[in-house]
């Protein structure tokens, strides 16, 4: 396999404006749930997403490239990246965006500790895994935060934070799978295509068997799914899996601990929910653990390039 690196500049701006783009997700995803359902919404993102990304492919000339891709681990990249979306969507329905947001990026952690355990080359040391359980228990003082009056709103908040859990950890393994066979040396379109046709055919089962095909189609609601199409679907996916392919991911998962952030954020605007001292706590939590993983890499590259 090839070596991969740690994050530099150009990476961790990149992962800004992803983090942006998801965090912002759940909120357009709420926003439409009265006229459409979040799992038929992901269903249809993934399938434009899917054709979006299938064209660009014949464009750039990668089809014998994609007949070469091994069978086992697409199907398996593609399940579980749809049954990411699947109990996302479902969690949706039971609790808020800004509790979705908060679970869904336990990925993370996930990922970190199976790649610490399989992977030499990604092990953390002391100073990253007290980063790791830093940003953990800012993620956990976040949403401790959010608990107020939820009850009476969300009367199964629980099972929905329980979907949430269920749909990082998913995540987690879809990265895993990925980073462990050989579809990680394919291109990002190629593998992005796997992703998305995969989670397209399984959220098509899925939502004709729970009965939610029906839909209000007004122009909001095709501007949102629009938008999450090609920024969401098609373009952050797809930059993901490129930076996959040359960073370290257990350090990528790090950085994506912002994403909650963004997303009580937009919470915040969008729907008005209410900013209370435990998200100003837990978010300063979260930046000190991305530091933590993050900061001695970038430390010690500074002064090779000093010294150089």
């Amino acid at each position: 396999m090839t070596a991969r690196k740690e994050p530099d500049s150009k990476a961790i701006f990149i992962m800004l404006i992803l983090c942006a783009l998801w965090g912002s997700q759940q909120v357009l995803i709420k926003i439409i749930a009265d006229l459409m359902t979040p799992i038929m919404q992901m269903m249809i993102r993934c399938t434009l997403g899917a054709m979006l990304v299938g064209a660009m492919i014949l464009w750039q000339r990668k089809g014998r490239e994609l007949l070469r891709v091994p069978r086992w681990p697409a199907l398996g990249v593609g399940f579980l990246f749809g049954l990411e979306f699947f109990f996302t969507g479902e969690a949706l329905r039971y609790t808020s965006a800004a509790h979705v947001s908060i679970f869904l990026y336990t990925a993370p952690i996930f990922t970190a500790l199976g790649l610490h355990w399989k992977m030499p080359e990604e092990r953390m040391n002391l100073m990253q895994a007290a980063g790791i359980c830093v940003a953990f228990l800012g993620v956990a003082v976040t949403f401790l935060g959010k608990h107020h009056g939820a009850a009476q709103i969300y009367p199964l908040g629980w099972l929905g934070d329980l979907l949430g859990v269920l749909a990082g950890a998913s995540w987690a393994m879809t990265i895993l799978v990925l980073r462990f066979s050989a579809l990680s040396t394919a291109s990002a379109s190629v593998s992005l295509f796997c992703h998305l046709s995969g989670a397209a055919v399984f959220l098509t089962v899925m939502t004709m068997l729970l009965g939610q095909t029906s839909a209000h189609y007004t122009p909001m609601l095709l501007a949102d799914l629009g938008f999450q199409t090609l920024f969401i679907s098609f373009g952050s996916f797809l930059a993901w899996l490129a930076l996959l392919r040359v960073y370290l991911a257990s350090r990528l998962g790090t950085l994506s601990f912002m994403t909650p952030v963004f997303g009580i954020a937009a919470g915040v605007i969008v729907l008005h929910d209410h900013l209370d001292p435990a998200f100003i706590l837990g978010a300063g939590m979260i930046v000190l653990g991305i530091i933590l993983v993050n900061g001695q890499a970038l430390l010690s590259r500074r002064r090779l390039r000093a010294a150089a």
